[in-house]
């Protein structure tokens, strides 16, 4: 019985926090400062979920910060999402192949 009354109250939840805003902002957002907070939301949140991921997912770091490096570079060029991540990926598998041998 304990699991429908967590699953429901969950469910609350997560409604209200997807309900509540639009229920309470009606009109357009006008101040320019909310607007640019709001813009970047997603991105800092894509970026905190995902950094983590990448600096602790190889066996060493140094080859994480490597194929990170390769990655940020290679889409501030504006390459493509699989140029990018096969060149981190190639670069994350060189660096570690290295790092076993020094």
């Amino acid at each position: 019985m304990n699991i429908y009354i967590y699953i429901i109250t969950m469910a609350v939840v997560t409604y209200l926090i997807r309900m509540v805003p639009l229920v309470a902002f009606r009109k357009k957002i006008e101040n320019r400062f909310v607007n640019s907070f709001l813009y970047y939301v997603p991105y800092s949140c894509l970026t905190a979920l995902t950094l983590p991921s990448i600096l602790y997912s190889t066996e060493s770091i140094i080859s994480a910060v490597c194929g990170f490096a390769v990655a940020l570079i290679l889409g501030i060029k504006q390459k493509g999402l699989i140029v990018v991540a096969a060149a981190a990926c190639v670069t994350v598998f060189v660096v570690e192949w290295i790092l076993k041998f020094v």
